[in-house]
């Protein structure tokens, strides 16, 4: 039977790179799956004025992308991307049509915010707008605990700290 792991976090988390070395270990486990980025799949302009992240939009998709991938044989999706409430985790596992556990990647806000002015350093617009995102989410996710667990992505590489969440969402 399929199911999916959908890891979530703050912006600079490390989401989408720990989502796709998530991705690696269960090829070399033999497990077919398919990794998707729910940033990459809302990202279209303009966005509505009553839906700013695109979340409609976002929905509309991750529910035909999940179906093309499970008809294709995968058994386990990764999706990468913000959960902020309990609503939208069950709208999340509804579209996928599959058993949904998720995953918090935590890291300490000092780090994000390290990464973050590296990932932005030509950028300051986009850097000032994503630290107040990062101290926003960090707070809403503290607040709406849409986790099954988590998992302390501070320090490791992506691959050390996929291997954590996939032993952990093994083990649940």
């Amino acid at each position: 039977m399929a199911a999916a792991l959908l890891i979530t976090g703050t912006v600079g988390a490390g989401k989408t790179s720990v989502a796709e070395a998530a991705g690696d270990l269960l090829a070399a486990a033999a497990v077919p799956h398919a990794v998707i980025d729910l940033d990459w799949l809302r990202r279209a302009w303009p966005a509505p004025p009553d839906d700013p992240f695109n979340g409609g939009l976002t929905m509309r998709d991750l529910r035909a992308v999940a179906a093309d991938f499970t008809a294709a044989g995968a058994e386990r999706l990764v999706p990468a991307g913000v959960v902020e409430s309990r609503a939208e985790r069950r709208a999340h596992e509804e579209v996928l049509g599959v058993p949904l556990a998720v995953c918090r990647v935590h890291v300490e806000l000092r780090e994000v915010h390290r990464r973050l002015r590296a990932r932005h350093s030509l950028d300051p617009q986009g850097l000032d707008r994503h630290l107040k995102r990062a101290r926003e989410l960090a707070s809403i996710l503290d607040e709406a605990r849409v986790a099954d667990f988590a998992v302390d992505g501070t320090e490791g590489l992506p691959a050390q700290v996929a291997a954590r969440v996939v032993e952990a969402w093994q083990a649940g």
